[in-house]
């Protein structure tokens, strides 16, 4: 029988999928609403030519992270807590399990909340209804993730083109009605634009690193940078645009109520459940593979099954409200994570990694383990782009404790 979406093995050649969907996927995770609010953020800050050159800037950063990765995941056809088998250990790799599934199950309950809670604001229904919501929402986000690749891939074929009409509608309506006056509108903050890039880094960066899980899908490594850059700086890009627009417009960043101040209240209603439902099966999944990895099971449906059910207990007992704080600072930590995956597979494995079910693979890689240490306190007390610097700073600890602890332990041997 074969293995459900391949959590614990490469993904085979003849699984592999197109450009077209590979990029729908992608998109799907990355067209979220949460990102709007970064963009929100900055919209104040800038005059419209200093918020386009923030944005492209933030974003191509982003989207290079995370094509960096998506090469080696397609090279490889492993995701990124497999890789971790390989920097961090067979046991060590349970670390970064943990980290990766603990930010998405916190997600998964936000996004269950926010969809309940603002679907009966919208409708002018009774509070009462949010909790049986909650319920229909956070099991049922989940179908298409237990369904896996397949399931994903249909849903964001009718979601991501529908999604993207929804926002062009808004945006030029929004153009139409305050849009001449955007380049003369005064900036209320004085945010500087390192702080506006990491920012927007910040977004997603989490998702960027565990977007290998659909990244390794994909046919040649050519398609999976494309595919990449598509959601992670087009796709994302997009959405901090429109969350800064509208903002500057409307004074509102959410696209959903962006599209209710406009009169679009169908649109709106179609546009939040597409939104989170395309997102809230791509975290629910990533949860799933971490746990998979972290267990030694290819129970994936199980998996999916169980954390979906957590996070919505979670959605429930409102404990998304203090948990969002927790979820940025692991953002914190998740970065370095990339950075010393990228330098295990150039440096020590020269671009190609040996069969997952042949390699010796020691209990812990205390090379890697350091690196990322390093990489994570770095990027916790940098006052400059955190995410940036976590990654450069695990890479280069990586490198310098191999030459230091590992090449002369394999001279050694070899001698």
């Amino acid at each position: 029988m074969q293995p459900s979406d391949y959590p614990l093995s490469e993904v085979p050649k003849s699984d592999r999928k197109g450009l077209i969907s590979t990029s729908v996927v992608l998109l799907g995770f990355t067209l979220f609403t949460a990102t709007m609010f970064a963009g929100g953020k900055i919209g104040t800050a800038f005059s419209l030519t200093e918020l386009i050159a923030v944005i492209v800037a933030g974003n191509l950063l982003l989207g290079a992270y995370a094509s960096a990765l998506a090469y080696i995941a397609c090279k490889s056809g492993l995701n990124s807590v497999l890789m971790g088998r390989f920097c961090f250990g067979e046991y060590g790799s349970k670390l970064s399990d943990l980290i990766l599934g603990l930010t998405q199950i916190g997600w998964y309950a936000w996004g269950t909340a926010t969809v309940a809670v603002v679907l009966v604001k919208t409708l002018g229904l009774s509070a009462a209804w949010e909790m049986p919501l909650m319920i229909v929402f956070g099991l049922g986000f989940c179908i298409t993730a237990m369904i896996g690749y397949k399931g994903m891939d249909l849903l964001s074929r009718v979601a991501v083109p529908a999604m993207l009409i929804f926002i062009l509608i808004s945006v030029n309506t929004g153009l139409a009605e305050g849009g001449t006056g955007l380049t003369g509108k005064n900036t209320s903050s004085d945010m500087s634009f390192t702080a506006a890039i990491t920012v927007i880094i910040g977004t997603f960066v989490s998702g960027g690193t565990q977007a290998t899980n659909w990244s390794r899908f994909a046919k040649a490594p050519g398609i999976a940078v494309l595919a990449t850059l598509a959601a992670f700086f087009v796709g994302n890009g997009l959405m901090v645009l429109t969350g800064a627009l509208g903002t500057l417009i409307y004074q509102q960043a959410d696209v959903v109520d962006v599209l209710l101040a406009q009169g679009f209240v169908t649109l709106a209603v179609l546009m939040l459940f597409l939104n989170l439902w395309t997102t809230q099966d791509n975290t629910i999944y990533n949860f799933a593979v971490a746990g998979c990895n972290l267990l030694r099971t290819d129970k994936r449906r199980l998996i999916t099954i169980a954390g979906a059910s957590v996070g919505t207990l979670l959605a429930i007992g409102g404990m998304y409200n203090m948990l969002i704080p927790f979820l940025v600072l692991l953002g914190t930590f998740i970065p370095p994570i990339g950075g010393v995956i990228m330098a295990d597979f150039w440096f020590k494995y020269r671009g190609a990694y040996p069969k997952l079910i042949d390699a010796s693979i020691p209990a812990f890689n205390w090379v890697g383990l350091g690196a990322y240490a390093i990489g994570s306190g770095c990027a916790y007390f940098s006052p400059l782009l955190p995410p940036v610097i976590g990654v450069l700073a695990a890479a280069t600890a990586y490198l310098i404790l191999w030459k230091w602890i590992e090449t002369p332990v394999l001279k050694t041997v070899s001698n």
